[in-house]
């Protein structure tokens, strides 16, 4: 198995991560990775450990969730050279898709992947710079396997322990950083 993030390097890439209170709504603690995209130390720390994590996964590809998701996940598939999938929400993807609905709040959102995005049977792994509720890391899991792929793991920045969205996704779950 991979090394463990030490406890030094985990202090300054959450430090790293600014919380902003009462956003987008009341009673919301943001996490805004803007500030841990220009702090070039933090970055590399946290996108070294993952090289180091999945190096030896044996991937194909990896799948990123909108937006967030496409930064982190392109930087990680570039770092372990092999290729990105964006899954997109709905009506963004120019060729023929599969969709997968997921619930909300209030209501339903889409997300959207490419039907020919992957070899058949090829690895993939899921990246994300969060998980809360887990509908959307469901719904993009779900797509990976219907395009004839095989999600390996799911790999987030952060994870909000407290809302257990980890607990519908078929696929393991790494977060690098838990909030409770």
């Amino acid at each position: 198995m991979s090394k463990e993030l030490s406890s030094n390097d985990k202090e300054i890439i959450q430090s790293s991560i600014r919380t902003i209170p009462d956003f987008p709504k009341p009673g919301i603690m943001f996490k805004d990775i803007t500030t841990l995209l220009n702090n070039p130390t933090a970055l590399n720390k946290l996108t070294e450990h993952l090289k180091e994590r999945y190096s030896s996964y044996g991937l194909d590809y990896i799948a990123g969730i909108e937006s967030r998701g496409f930064i982190f996940g392109a930087m990680l598939a570039d770092r372990l050279g092999i290729g990105f999938v964006p899954i997109r929400k709905k009506g963004k993807l120019p060729y023929t898709t599969v969709a997968q609905k997921y619930a909300l709040e209030y209501g339903f959102d889409e997300v959207e992947i490419h039907i020919d995005a992957f070899k058949e049977g090829s690895k993939v792994l899921l990246v994300d710079d969060l998980i809360a509720t887990g509908g959307t890391a469901k719904a993009a899991v779900e797509l990976i396997e219907q395009v004839g792929a095989e999600c390996v793991e799911c790999c987030f920045v952060m994870e909000l322990t407290f809302l257990n969205g980890k607990d519908d996704i078929k696929a393991p779950v790494y977060s690098v950083l838990e909030i409770d």
